[in-house]
């Protein structure tokens, strides 16, 4: 209540203890083709260990997509992959293909069988793509004939090198009084082609004494009824709908007496998986369109694989339109790869490229293709260097700040570079700097090099470098999260003194790790004027002088006649 009316304590606790948030400032982002995985969908990696597990290992349509992430993957462990597909199917164990894009795709429109007839049938691959068409799903029911001796594939192994006891009845149905209903059954998912483990015949999953029952529970709690043991825990396949020899699978067991079985193994070859790995402009466009809301989507790093001569820049101003828009990240584009490779004077075909590319401070292009070891397929390949500029950002959060620069010896190593399709010299260089490209170059003794940290920014300003732009960056979205708190206080004396109070630690502790030489915050009447208030606005005014790196060093070395001291000539 707000007031006593008789004598009494009231206690009221007043929370003063909030701070400026540490935010993120290390997570890439980056839209490809890829052989597997989930289509039109944000997923996080952590590792090209991953990578390879969740969208497959590259082949010679999908190297430059895979080898780009893998890139960055080299310098940071927090990367946002949308997989983009044009034309792919998942293989199914009917007669054609179907597109199964995502879990939310399956969910809205095949989870409840929709998807089943004879073109489907009962099982569907995870995901879209040819590797599906390697998949052999085999089901083993309750009363299934000489389960000692049954083969999941000929001349492979049996079902009993795999499961303890053939299937029976389920505990829950036991517990339930129906000790007899035979409700349980066995999947095994087998590789039979060999295309995704390299074996043919490898065993990839098991799923042991599911039950047919739709209320079935495991001792957990949790659902032991086969079509969501599936659907939550395998990861390359999804059901589409019963088998025919199981006739009444999904009753409730409470109400059946009997389960339907079938005395020999079901066995599902799945089929009709394609792959199309020629993605569109359009559809890598909107890929990068799932990354594109900076309220819903962490991502501060986007890169791409780059584009090519017959659609010069589609992508790489898509990059720079999303990064531009979102303001709180950074876009790193990078020529084609005609440009560099085997280009006769590739310093004007890069600065060519460069010159149409929008001014911008939230991007930043590079000047080579990289030549990198796809250890997949034992062979060498040309990539965009985007995925590797944005790595070393990442890299660089880790051992300095993000107002540090990435380039030079210090942080702009790269990593797995075999050699550059263009090395520049001195004056391509400085010819490059102009156009606002920052060079890779490899010096004798010193390794592969960023050796500028320009933005694309065309006019002189502060923010035409890197780690200005990436130091705003970090400031902006830690304190505009810190004001969130400021949102429907009372404008007054209290309130921008309160907030006055959390902004200047926080940019002394910057200033102090030498992100900034000076600031000042002003958060008064001085900026919120009565009209200010009156509006139901809020002003804080915060001035920053950025610490700037060092792209010049002159060094002057000056002989003196002996005997001449050095005060005379240089002072004290």
């Amino acid at each position: 209540m707000a007031f006593q009316v008789s004598p009494g304590v009231q206690v009221k606790e007043i929370d003063a203890t909030s701070v400026v948030p540490a935010v993120s400032t290390s997570i890439g982002g980056f839209a490809g083709s890829f052989n597997w995985g989930p289509v039109d969908q944000i997923t996080d990696i952590s590792s090209e260990k991953q990578l390879a597990e969740v969208f497959g290992t590259p082949d010679s349509n999908t190297f430059k997509y895979f080898l780009s992430a893998a890139g960055f993957l080299k310098y940071g462990n927090a990367l946002k992959v949308v997989r983009v597909a044009s034309g792919h199917l998942n293989a199914t164990a009917g007669t054609q293909g179907l597109l199964v894009k995502n879990d939310v795709h399956y969910n809205d429109n095949y989870s409840s069988g929709q998807a089943h007839d004879t073109q489907v049938a009962e099982w569907v691959a995870k995901c879209p793509g040819t590797l599906g068409n390697s998949l052999k799903v085999c089901v083993i029911t309750e009363g299934v004939s000489n389960f000692a001796s049954i083969e999941y594939m000929t001349a492979v192994g049996k079902y009993s090198d795999l499961f303890d006891a053939a299937p029976g009845t389920s505990d829950y149905a036991v517990s339930l009084g129906k000790s007899t209903i035979g409700d349980e059954l066995h999947v095994v998912v087998v590789d039979e082609g060999g295309l995704i483990s390299g074996t043919a015949g490898t065993v990839l999953e098991t799923f042991a004494f599911m039950s047919q029952g739709s209320d079935a529970k495991k001792s957990d709690g949790t659902s032991n009824y086969y079509v969501d043991v599936i659907n939550a825990g395998s990861d390359y396949i999804r059901w589409a709908n019963h088998p025919a020899t199981l006739g009444n699978a999904g009753v409730l067991i409470s109400s059946a007496s009997s389960i339907a079985g079938s005395t020999t193994a079901i066995v599902d070859s799945l089929a009709h998986g394609t792959d199309d790995n020629a993605p569109t402009n359009g559809e890598v466009s909107l890929g990068y369109d799932l990354l594109a809301d900076a309220e819903t989507v962490d991502v501060q790093l986007l890169f791409a694989a780059p584009d090519t001569h017959a659609t010069p820049n589609v992508i790489a101003q898509k990059l720079i339109a999303v990064a531009t828009a979102r303001k709180d990240c950074m876009a790193f584009v990078s020529p084609p790869i005609e440009d560099t490779v085997n280009e006769s004077a590739p310093a004007a075909a890069v600065k060519t490229w460069a010159d149409s590319l929008s001014s911008s401070s939230y991007a930043s292009a590079d000047s080579t293709a990289l030549y990198v070891y796809d250890k997949y397929n034992d062979k060498y390949r040309w990539i965009g260097a985007g995925g590797h500029i944005a790595g070393l950002c990442a890299a660089t959060d880790r051992t300095a700040d993000a107002w540090f620069s990435p380039a030079g010896a210090s942080r702009g190593q790269l990593f797995g570079v075999v050699k550059l399709a263009y090395n520049p010299v001195k004056a391509d260089r400085d010819t490059l700097y102009k156009a606002r490209v920052n060079p890779i170059v490899s010096f004798p003794g010193e390794g592969t090099l960023l050796f500028g940290d320009k933005t694309l920014l065309s006019k002189p300003s502060a923010f035409d470098r890197i780690n200005v732009r990436r130091l705003f960056n970090t400031i902006e979205k830690a304190i505009s999260t810190a004001a969130k708190a400021q949102l429907f206080e009372f404008n007054d004396e209290f309130t921008r003194a309160q907030f006055k109070n959390l902004v200047e630690p926080f940019l002394r502790d910057v200033k102090g790790r030498r992100g900034v030489t000076d600031f000042l915050v002003v958060c008064d009447t001085t900026n919120n004027t009565g009209q200010v208030i009156d509006s139901n606005n809020f002003v804080a005014d915060i001035f920053i002088k950025p610490s700037r790196s060092i792209n010049f060093i002159t060094l002057n070395f000056i002989a003196t006649r002996t005997g001449v001291s050095f005060t005379e000539i240089a002072g004290s």
